[in-house]
């Protein structure tokens, strides 16, 4: 038998700052560009009862982890349930279980920062944030662990609720944060652009981009679904978090293909291959670079092994126990 940690919403809410959230996620990525393994997200659905169950999955051989994601969606409850199992990557012994719903805007904000910060300008200090719930917050929180931001500019098609959430973040965060009333006045004088939408059409016109912009988007992960039009790609350098899931779920990169303006050539490289310096990242200040974030196992791992580790040195969670295949494993 061997034990493993298990970690309930509440131990792992608070646990890390966006700042190591977004240091484990980096490392992350920089092991995926150097060949670390990682499969895109496998989604099954079923329409009775109305459902879904997905997971996903990475071994990250120097922090000495592997493990995922699995969660669950309606299946007649309208809800959804987040398991992260983190197991060694040498033994294969389980190392922890999260229970990994609090921890999802926090890891999915890191890989949007890791983006922001191998691709955006140095010099980047506003922001354009379209969306204003949970993934928001988590994508602007990282945003500014990575850049000094003197302005947010945020829209969601509900004005309370851009309202209410420049309120709440104006209190957290140093920039000033303000709602506006369109994407377009967000998004025109924007160093940085984020995505955090549930929008299945373009949520802004690519002519609007200054020069030099960077753009996350991380809303959706949809092959008839996309937040940037077919414009934003076409004057873009595009960086995916895996190759291996643009043609199977990149909507926007899909439907610019489908529109003619781009190949699948037009793919540039992993951020994982920018973060290891196996590819360019930003070459000028004028260039427009495009992070499309659809959730992948690497940043999972990453940081849930980073919980796992400050939880065991803080004396949180409780043990469970798992017996290996060697003894259960028999038939009997």
């Amino acid at each position: 038998m061997t034990d493993a940690l298990f970690l309930t919403s509440e131990e792992v809410s608070g646990l890390a700052t966006p700042g190591e959230y977004v240091e484990a996620v980096r490392e992350g990525y920089r092991q995926r560009g150097e060949g670390a393994p990682a499969r895109p997200r496998a989604k099954l659905t079923n329409a009775d009862p109305p459902g879904m169950l997905t997971d996903y999955s990475a071994v990250l051989p120097e922090t000495g982890a592997m493990g995922g994601y699995m969660y669950a969606a309606g299946f007649g409850e309208e809800d959804a349930w987040f398991l992260a199992p983190v197991f060694d990557a040498e033994s294969g012994e389980p190392l922890a279980l999260l229970d990994g719903a609090s921890m999802n805007p926090f890891k999915t904000g890191a890989a949007g920062a890791v983006g922001i910060d191998a691709l955006a300008r140095e010099d980047a200090k506003t922001l354009a944030l379209l969306g204003a719930g949970s993934q928001a917050r988590g994508q602007l929180r990282a945003a500014a662990a990575v850049r000094d931001l003197d302005s947010v500019w945020v829209y969601s098609p509900t004005k309370d609720s851009r309202e209410s959430f420049a309120a709440e973040m104006n209190e957290q965060l140093a920039p000033s944060v303000a709602a506006v009333a369109s994407s377009a006045a967000a998004v025109e004088e924007a160093d940085v652009v984020v995505t955090a939408t549930t929008a299945s059409d373009p949520v802004f016109d690519g002519d609007l981009l200054a020069e030099g912009t960077h753009v996350t988007a991380m809303g959706q992960y949809h092959p008839n679904k996309r937040e940037l039009d077919a414009t934003t790609i076409e004057r873009a350098k595009y960086v995916p978090d895996l190759r291996e899931r643009v043609m199977e779920d990149a909507g926007s990169f899909i439907a610019a293909v489908e529109e003619g303006v781009v190949s699948e050539d037009h793919v540039h490289a992993e951020l994982g291959e920018v973060v290891a310096g196996e590819a360019p990242g930003r070459e000028s200040d004028e260039e427009i670079t495009v992070f499309d974030s659809g959730g992948t196992g690497i940043e999972t791992v990453a940081a849930a092994h980073m919980l796992y580790e400050k939880a065991r040195d803080e004396g949180l969670g409780s043990e469970i126990s798992f017996a290996p295949a060697s003894e259960a494993l028999t038939g009997r």
